[in-house]
């Protein structure tokens, strides 16, 4: 009777620290997982800011095009060409930290 207890309480502790070291080594897989999930997060926001800022320039070179070829409107022209200049301006600085974020990042494994 004294074995059995004997081997039931050492199966309890093995069980144990194998359950506990399980779930601290899964605890660090999951915070990798996130760090690259953060990572690829960035990047594709990244991607799209990059995309969105070409599209804007594409829409600045065909107004000023526009404003070029005609004198109607012109007021109205100028005014587009102006909140899309601080759109892609805006646009740059928000790039820009998100590239400094992804360096940081990546820097960080």
């Amino acid at each position: 009777m004294r074995l059995s207890i004997i081997v039931l309480i050492t199966v309890l502790v093995i069980g144990t620290i194998v359950i506990s070291f399980g779930y601290l080594t899964n605890q660090n897989y999951i915070q990798i997982i996130e760090k690259s999930n953060t990572y690829e997060k960035l990047q594709n926001y990244k991607e799209e800011l990059e995309k969105i800022n070409q599209y804007n320039q594409q829409l600045l070179s065909e107004l000023e095009s526009k404003m070029a070829n005609s004198d109607v409107h012109l007021e109205q022209l100028n005014q587009e060409i102006e909140v899309l200049k601080r759109v892609i301006n805006d646009n740059k600085a928000e790039l820009e930290q998100v590239i400094k974020k992804l360096s940081t990042t990546e820097s960080k494994p």
